[in-house]
């Protein structure tokens, strides 16, 4: 048998000091900083599309929207992440003692990876579940069109769809608004995933 090295442990004070001379974002999930690989074209295209489909639908209403860099606390999971797009009812709520992380998003976009694909749909959204005002998940493959929505209808329920066709119009509930998927995926060349 291999002992295997054991992954160095950091505080939340340790991450966050680490995290402001960082020039790579970084997750801080239970005390462990996991490094936040760059994303393909296909990848911030997606997010890209939906930022901007999000911030001109959402003009002047009472939300504010976050585009990759906007860093998440999720207190019960004990995780620090950047959401690919998040949008947050105003006023936003800041993490205690910090002006650069917010804590109470309605609405999450991810654009699936190859590699994150299983945490975005599993732990990532375990832990999304626990935050009160979160109601809505959108999960959106780079490599084909295909998303995963997911809206909370009760305490402890949600309600699934998929979509794989781009002439279908996806309504976000909780946002008051629709989304072709056509647009959403605007651009995008799958001939080189």
């Amino acid at each position: 048998m291999i002992a295997q090295p054991d992954t160095k442990r950091y505080t939340i004070d340790e991450y966050l000091e680490l995290e402001i001379a960082s020039e790579t974002r970084n997750e801080y999930c239970d005390g462990e900083i996991i490094p936040m690989t760059g994303g393909t074209p296909n990848h911030n295209d997606i997010a890209g599309n939906l930022y901007i489909l999000l911030k001109s639908a959402l003009k002047n209403k009472n939300y504010r929207t976050f585009y990759v860099d906007q860093r998440l606390w999720v207190p019960d999971a004990n995780l620090y992440t950047y959401p690919d797009v998040m949008v947050l009812p105003k006023p936003l709520e800041l993490q205690t003692g910090r002006k650069d992380t917010v804590v109470n998003p309605c609405f999450i976009a991810e654009v699936l990876s190859k590699s994150t694909q299983n945490y975005d749909r599993g732990e990532k959204f375990v832990a999304y579940r626990t935050i009160s005002n979160f109601q809505e998940y959108l999960l959106i493959d780079q490599y084909r069109i295909h998303v995963e929505h997911h809206l909370k209808t009760a305490a402890h329920q949600w309600l699934f769809s998929e979509y794989d066709d781009p002439n279908v119009t996806l309504s976000l509930s909780t946002l008051e608004l629709q989304i072709s998927i056509a647009e959403l995926y605007e651009n995008i060349d799958f001939s080189n995933v």
